[in-house]
């Protein structure tokens, strides 16, 4: 009885789409995760106003995973739309470091990567943008290699 109790009361502050697709992207699923976020429809009436930028972040992950650049959008949103929890605002702000990165972007991602730094009280990310700050300086030394130097 108060097993099931403890699941109503989930259900109702958590979405279970939500939680079903965040493990099942813990799981490197992100098929069957987008399969579970996309039950959701509209997600303005279907979760409470605190859930939104979640779901977007959710979206935004499994995107990330088929199309990196048309993710950004999503994270953007989810950082519009607010998440209480800092080390997930530090994952979406990460995310957007590494999509301009992509776009060779270098002012923006330092800009995302100092933010994240900052927003990862709990240091739950350190590894991750200490990965991202390495890829950055070898992204440096390809663009002096491209860049045309003379090499002797």
């Amino acid at each position: 009885m108060l097993l099931l109790g403890g699941i109503v009361l989930l259900s109702f502050f958590f979405n279970e789409n939500m939680v079903i697709s965040q493990w099942f992207l813990r799981k490197e699923q992100s098929d069957k995760a987008e399969l579970w976020l996309l039950k959701i429809k509209d997600y303005e009436k279907e979760l409470n106003k605190g859930q939104w930028g979640y779901y977007n972040l959710l979206i935004g992950l499994v995107e990330s995973r088929k199309a990196p650049l048309k993710s950004e959008k999503y994270f953007k949103k989810s950082l519009q739309l607010g998440m209480k929890m800092s080390h997930n605002v530090a994952l979406a702000k990460i995310s957007l470091a590494g999509i301009s990165m992509a776009k060779r972007n270098k002012r923006e991602a330092q800009m995302y990567l100092s933010e994240a730094t900052k927003d990862d009280k709990n240091k739950l990310l350190t590894d991750q943008i200490k990965m991202m700050k390495a890829q950055m300086a070898q992204m440096d030394k390809q663009q002096v290699v491209r860049g045309g130097y003379r090499q002797f």
